[in-house]
């Protein structure tokens, strides 16, 4: 009898660690107010509790690096493609392949090893004070280099991760010393010493400071629909303007995500991660973040629409990020501080 217990009890031990909770834990770049309201339509549809760890985009990357194989960590949603290719090529994501990938997102938004996808896309266009700047006399962003520019624009610094990819795809279209020498005449012609964020750069348009900037539109649209009246009237003071139409078109990034290489819950992640996909999670995103969803039969949001249409660049974006290093380099070599 007690050999029976005994046999009984150490089943029932061996058993417990194989059944999972019907769970999912994600690591989010993005904060809880943007994306949390998508996760709890998820965990309501499908029965699937999603734990969110939300935090700066380089550390959690450097958790889930750290966290090695016993890292709980599903899924990373993070911000611009330079993320990405870095936990790509760290080895911390796996191979993921749907019927709602292969439907959804485009081939120049997602990995070619199929490690990443998009999920919304970001664009970085030139903004301008309308009743300084001739627009006329501006159509690409070399011409940002022109001798009229001088002293007019504002733009922030070399360490932030949108430029350094904005160069990436420079440099990857036009080649290094083409963009080498963009990058100086771009420096020749700050305003001021890069400094603050995209909402600072279009203040500065604003306040005068400088007449031209480079922005994320979503920056934008979060100060049109700011609770902030001053940022809605400096908003209310810049305009788009979308450079390189006639060629390669604008410059655009992502937010995306992937399954961790040693995901507890792949089944539910990639649940996740087609629901995030979903019609109904792309028109949250488009009506809330200020992004545009990668889905044609989704509608932009009023603001976004507001911007005008654009052509955007159609370059592989996992190219974009694998010449983060180099465009650092460059940038550093410019001058750009």
């Amino acid at each position: 009898m007690l050999k029976k217990f005994l046999a009984l009890t150490i089943c029932s031990v061996l058993v417990v660690p194989l059944v999972q909770a019907n769970e999912v834990n994600l690591y989010s770049a993005r904060k809880e107010a943007l994306i949390k309201p998508v996760l709890d339509q998820f965990s309501a549809q499908s029965g699937i509790k999603v734990n969110l760890i939300t935090g700066d985009a380089d550390a959690l990357i450097s958790r889930i690096a750290n966290e090695g194989k016993f890292s709980p960590a599903d899924m990373l949603v993070t911000t611009d493609v330079g993320r990405l290719v870095r936990a790509k090529e760290l080895g911390l994501l796996q191979a993921v392949q749907s019927e709602e990938i292969e439907r959804q997102v485009p081939t120049h938004l997602r990995d070619a090893d199929q490690q990443w996808i998009a999920l919304t896309i970001r664009a970085r266009p030139i903004m301008y004070a309308p009743e300084r700047v001739d627009v006329k006399q501006l159509t690409t962003m070399e011409e940002l280099t022109d001798a009229r520019f001088k002293g007019r624009i504002c733009v922030r610094s070399s360490s932030n991760i949108y430029n350094q990819s904005m160069v990436s795809a420079m440099i990857e279209q036009l080649g290094e010393e083409n963009t080498l020498n963009w990058a100086k005449g771009l420096v020749a012609n700050f305003a001021r010493p890069p400094k603050g964020g995209d909402r600072d750069q279009i203040k500065a348009v604003a306040a005068g400071q400088c007449d031209i900037a480079i922005a994320n539109t979503y920056y934008l649209a979060g100060m049109l629909n700011s609770a902030d009246s001053q940022e809605v009237e400096a908003a209310n003071k810049v305009k788009v303007l979308w450079p390189n139409q006639g060629d390669r078109g604008t410059h655009i990034n992502i937010s995306g995500a992937g399954i961790t290489r040693h995901a507890p819950n792949k089944a539910n992640a990639q649940a996740l991660l087609d629901f995030m996909l979903s019609k109904e999670a792309q028109a949250w995103y488009a009506e809330h973040n200020g992004e545009y969803p990668l889905r044609s039969d989704v509608e932009q949001s009023d603001v976004l629409k507001s911007f005008g249409e654009f052509k955007a660049e159609n370059i592989p974006l996992d190219k974009v990020g694998a010449q983060n290093a180099t465009a650092l380099k460059l940038m550093d070599k410019a001058g750009w501080k």
